[in-house]
């Protein structure tokens, strides 16, 4: 079976692709050589660039004194009666006569309250995609997913924060009670499904600096929101007294022309502590995360 490693585990305004050309950098902060840059041109040098598969909440920043205070005429003049400053927020800047200024905002993915990239949009077309996200959420546990490329730390004029810059191809929102709804089967009554899915996905997106830039981590928020099969073996598994106690990511020893990772989840009896494991392998080689073994019961070696 698998060799055992175990692993528990604002920005810049809205640029063209290109503008990766003339930020792209080694992943270590240092300078790309000229030969390098004559490699890359023509496809930006994004196709260096590692992946990223993070879950975070997206939010809206301004970018300079001069933008925020345009937002605040506006909103003075214009703010819609019995809407929270976040609520206002979004539906002023998704009004067309604003998108001007929305087009001036810079946008951050956070995790756990904390930036952990700044997104750039890789078209015009993605601004209502990014406005979409910072729609007010009332739940919680709902999260935005963020598929795309890894660049340089933004220089810290930018915003003021010095994180990585995300050039993203994928964005979209997991309304958590949408989601819920969607896998739960039929043989699982809705409370504890409910109990059981709520306590699986918080301990998945909650895993230790897991930013969605390793191939463990990527795996492992794939699986999150992509793999309905996890969370309805957390809901059998407590029938028979079974409560989940470990998430680990693994290398798989079929690492060869693929990169496959190995997610394997162990379960603990309440009663006798006997534990059970069960695992699922992931692709993880290109941008897009994908299942190449279903849930299946793993044994240590």
């Amino acid at each position: 079976m698998d060799k055992t490693e175990s692993q528990d585990s604002s920005s810049a305004q809205p640029q063209k692709k290109c503008s990766a050309c003339s930020t792209k950098s080694a992943s270590d902060g240092s300078k790309i050589s000229g030969d390098e840059k004559r490699k890359d041109k023509g496809t930006c040098g994004l196709k260096s660039l590692p992946y990223v598969y993070a879950l975070g909440q997206v939010e809206a920043r301004f970018s300079d004194k001069s933008t925020e205070k345009e937002y605040v005429q506006i909103i003075e003049r214009s703010k819609p009666a019995g809407l929270e400053d976040q609520n206002a927020f979004y539906t002023i800047l998704s009004q067309p006569e604003n998108r001007y200024l929305a087009r001036k905002l810079s946008w951050v993915l956070t995790k756990e309250g904390m930036p952990i990239y700044i997104l750039l949009p890789s078209g015009p077309e993605d601004l209502d995609v990014l406005l979409e996200a910072i729609r007010p959420s009332s739940n919680p546990l709902d999260r935005r997913v963020v598929v795309g490329r890894k660049g340089p730390v933004a220089p810290p004029e930018i915003c003021g924060l010095e994180v990585p810059l995300v050039f993203i191809d994928q964005l979209y929102a997991i309304d958590y009670s949408n989601f819920v709804k969607s896998i739960r089967p039929e043989s699982v009554t809705d409370e504890k499904f409910k109990a059981v899915t709520a306590e699986m996905f918080q301990r998945m997106i909650q895993i230790a600096d897991n930013t969605g830039s390793t191939d463990k981590h990527r795996a492992l928020n794939y699986l999150t929101v992509r793999y309905p099969a996890i969370y309805v073996k957390a809901a059998e598994e407590l029938d028979r007294n079974f409560m989940l106690t470990s998430v680990n990511a693994i290398t798989s020893r079929l690492n060869d022309s693929h990169k496959i990772i190995s997610v394997v989840f162990s379960f603990t009896n309440k009663e006798n502590g006997a534990v059970e494991k069960y695992f699922v392998r992931v692709d993880v080689s290109k941008e897009f995360p994908f299942l190449v073994t279903k849930m299946a019961p793993y044994y240590d070696r």
